[in-house]
């Protein structure tokens, strides 16, 4: 048995070892992962895939934590995907709130978390999640959870990912309205406003119901009504509403071709990733070293033109192959 192999069979199986080991190599960008994720693909698409995004300082984490527990409460085995910025100097995971959530879970076998820093992961911060939320799938946890720091792309990323968007806010008029006129909550399936029993919840509650927000899917698919929640994580007040209403949302989209069109874009977006990634390193170097860069748009439109023209070339040849065959 080769040491791909090996290592898939050991994820499979469950090894929090191997799985980790995998996702460092994921997260170094270390193209051996490939071949190992290509292995564990046909054990993939069973978890419920939950992303939990929003603002700094609305208690991503402590709800993280809260959600474990009500999950395993109800007997379900979860992993989490923190995605933590990356540190400019040392590369490493910045954020030391996720030390609770981790040990909030030891000694738990049902329970793995991993904080992911972004680094210089191979396609992108977006792949390296997507990457390590399949690992975990085919661990064979029942939920995974991925948290954002809640800054930047990462926001908008996780609705590419996730099943079901929960966005979380901070208690305050001035968050809400920012987040709102930013358009992120265009990505939210459910609405949450933490810390509930802090001075300006209620408002920040009454303000968000009173938007009316609503998803719309696939064309000829009814549009889902975002539900507006209030929780408070550390007095786990709330949590298993949010549990149940994950869930219903969850099965909303699976009755609908909403799931469809979602795995689609997941594994459309994952092949251009791939796709990016094999073109950087067996073509984009070569193809620098080789041209001159004094005009570096020009040259950059020949190359893409040459590939372009290669790839139609090559569809031809298969596709008269096909009809010969056919005859």
């Amino acid at each position: 048995m080769d040491a791909t192999t090996d290592q898939a069979e050991q994820v499979v199986a469950g090894s929090a070892l191997h799985a980790g080991r995998l996702i460092t190599q994921i997260e170094n960008g270390r193209a051996d992962a490939r071949e190992v994720l290509r292995s564990l693909a046909p054990h993939c698409g069973k978890a419920q895939l939950i992303g939990v995004t929003g603002p700094p300082g609305a208690g991503k984490s402590t709800l993280v934590s809260a959600l474990i527990r009500e999950l395993r409460g109800r007997g379900r085995t979860v992993g989490v995907i923190a995605v933590d910025p990356s540190s400019p100097f040392s590369g490493g995971a910045l954020l030391g709130d996720r030390d609770r959530m981790v040990e909030s879970s030891s000694g738990d076998s049902g329970v793995f978390i991993r904080s992911l820093a972004s680094r210089g992961a191979s396609g992108g911060l977006a792949a390296a999640v997507n990457d390590a939320v399949d690992v975990l799938d085919a661990m064979g946890k029942d939920v995974v959870i991925v948290e954002t720091v809640g800054v930047g792309q990462g926001e908008f990323d996780i609705a590419e990912i996730a099943h079901t968007v929960v966005l979380v806010f901070v208690p305050g008029y001035g968050d809400a309205l920012q987040a709102m006129k930013a358009g992120i909550t265009e990505i939210a399936d459910v609405v949450v406003v933490n810390k509930s029993d802090s001075p300006g919840a209620e408002q920040t509650f009454k303000e968000l119901a009173a938007q009316g927000f609503e998803r719309t899917g696939p064309e000829g698919t009814p549009p889902w009504p975002v539900p507006v929640l209030r929780t408070s994580a550390l007095r786990h007040d709330g949590i298993a509403e949010l549990v149940d209403a994950v869930d219903e949302h969850h099965r909303f989209t699976g009755r609908t071709a909403w799931r469809t069109a979602h795995e689609h874009a997941r594994r459309r977006a994952r092949f251009i990733a791939f796709a990016n990634d094999r073109l950087r390193e067996e073509l984009l170097e070569t193809a620098v070293d080789e041209r001159s860069l004094t005009d570096p748009y020009g040259a950059a439109e020949e190359f893409v033109a040459e590939l372009v023209d290669a790839h139609r070339r090559l569809t031809a040849h298969r596709a008269a192959g096909a009809e010969t065959e056919q005859k």
